[in-house]
């Protein structure tokens, strides 16, 4: 069974739930547009953005290295492992206005880390072919 499909539908869980606390967030601001200066609604923002900036591209790697080394290939779980975790701790540290880097720095390097184990299994394969 495909390994990608499970980690987009739990990620776009995840994204929906920082949209609904976006949309809160504006609401409590009453702020249509932008950020309005708000603090809260500037992180909230930034943890729903930044999601949707590396997530499609991390999955898309992902389906790449499944559809060239099979379906079901179990090393799959370990990008998708490294993303899940990585955009729940980057949220949570963006998120704090008092904001601890650990959990953003260690976030975006598990993002980073899923992101080039794809690429090296991708690349890896087209050089085995060769």
């Amino acid at each position: 069974m495909p390994v990608t499909p499970l980690y987009a539908a739990v990620l776009a869980v995840l994204l929906i739930a920082l949209s609904v606390r976006t949309i809160r967030e504006r609401r409590r601001a009453r702020v249509a547009i932008g950020c309005g200066g708000d603090p809260r609604l500037e992180r909230a923002m930034r943890v729903q953005g930044n999601f949707t900036e590396y997530v499609p591209m991390t999955l898309l790697l992902m389906w790449l290295t499944e559809s060239l080394w099979g379906q079901g290939a179990a090393l799959l779980h370990l990008p998708g492992m490294l993303l899940l975790v990585g955009r729940l701790l980057h949220g949570y540290g963006v998120a704090q206005l008092d904001e601890p880097y650990t959990f953003r720095i260690t976030g975006m390097w598990l993002t980073f880390l899923a992101m080039a184990l794809c690429v090296l299994a991708i690349l890896a394969r087209y050089l085995l072919a060769l």
